[in-house]
C-alpha cells in the first residue's frame, strides 16, 4: 500500500494561511489570557488539550486533509502565545531569556530530528515519527515566534506596526535568498517558519492594542473573528485545489 503524504505543500498559499493563523493565535491567546481573564497558566491548559486532540487526529488521519493540519498549526500558534506570556508573565523570565530558552528548545529538535533521519525535509512526510518532530519544532518556533514578536514591542521598543513591518522585511529577504542564492532550502524554510509568527504577533497586537499605544483596538474577539473567517477562506480555496489536482 502506498504511503501518503500528511502535511502541507509549501507554496504561496502555505505561507498566507501561517501569517493568518499566527495572527489568530495570538488574538484568541490573548482572548482566553487577558479579555476572558483566565491567567495564562489556565490558558495553557485549555490550548494544550486541544493541541493534544487536533494533533492525535492528525497523526490518525492517513493523508494530508487541510483541516485538520491547519487546525493543528492554529493549536501551536494560541498554544505559542500561552508559553510565551506564561513564560514572560507569569515565570517573570523575560521575553529575552524565554526567547533564548525556545529557540533552544527548536535547535535541539531540529538536531535530534536530523540525526535520527538524516534530514530535515518538511515536505513530503509520510513516516509519523517523523511528523512528531515536524510538530514539535513548529511548536516550538511559534512559541518562539511569539515571545520574539513580544521582544521586539515590549525591549526593543518598536511599535506593532513598525514591529511587523521589520519581521516582514526579514521575511522578503529570505524570499530573495530563495531565488537569488543557493542556501539550503530548509534552512531558509525554518528561518521564515519562526519570522512568519513574530509577524502574525506584532499584526495581531496592532488590532487589538488600544488607540493609544500604538494599535486598532479592534479588540480580541472582534480581531479573532476576521482571521478565522479569512482562514476559512484560504481552506476552501487549498480544498478546491487538491481537488482539481485529483481530477487532473
Amino acid at each position: 500500500m502506498e504511503k501518503l503524504n500528511k502535511v502541507a505543500e509549501i507554496t504561496i498559499v502555505f505561507w498566507l494561511m501561517k501569517i493568518v493563523a499566527t495572527t489568530l493565535g495570538e488574538t484568541f491567546g490573548d482572548y482566553l489570557a487577558m479579555t476572558l481573564n483566565l491567567g495564562y497558566f489556565t490558558g495553557i491548559v485549555i490550548t494544550l488539550i486541544f493541541f493534544l486532540i487536533v494533533l492525535s487526529i492528525q497523526l490518525y488521519t492517513k493523508k494530508y486533509i487541510p483541516v485538520c493540519y491547519w487546525l493543528v498549526i492554529i493549536a501551536t500558534t494560541t498554544l505559542g502565545t500561552e508559553i510565551s506570556d506564561f513564560l514572560d508573565r507569569s515565570l517573570h523570565l523575560g521575553y529575552t531569556f524565554g526567547s533564548l530558552l525556545l529557540l533552544s528548545g527548536l535547535l535541539l529538535t531540529l538536531m535530534l530530528w536530523n540525526l535520527k533521519f538524516k534530514s530535515l525535509n518538511v515536505y513530503p512526510i509520510f513516516n509519523k515519527d517523523k511528523e512528531i518532530y515536524y510538530w514539535l519544532a513548529i511548536l516550538f518556533s511559534n512559541s518562539l515566534g511569539t515571545a520574539f514578536g513580544d521582544y521586539l514591542s515590549d525591549v526593543v521598543g518598536l511599535s506593532y506596526l513598525f514591529g511587523a513591518m521589520a519581521t516582514a522585511g526579514i521575511i522578503l529577504m529570505v524570499v530573495i535568498l530563495h531565488y537569488a542564492t543557493k542556501i539550503n532550502e530548509v534552512v531558509l524554510f525554518w528561518i521564515a517558519f519562526v519570522f512568519t509568527r513574530p509577524f502574525g504577533a506584532t499584526f495581531g497586537d496592532f488590532l487589538t492594542k488600544p488607540i493609544e499605544n500604538g494599535g486598532l483596538d479592534l479588540g480580541t474577539l472582534n480581531a479573532s473573528m476576521v482571521s478565522i473567517v479569512t482562514m476559512t477562506f484560504l481552506l476552501i480555496i487549498s480544498h478546491r485545489s487538491i481537488q482539481k489536482n485529483k481530477v487532473g
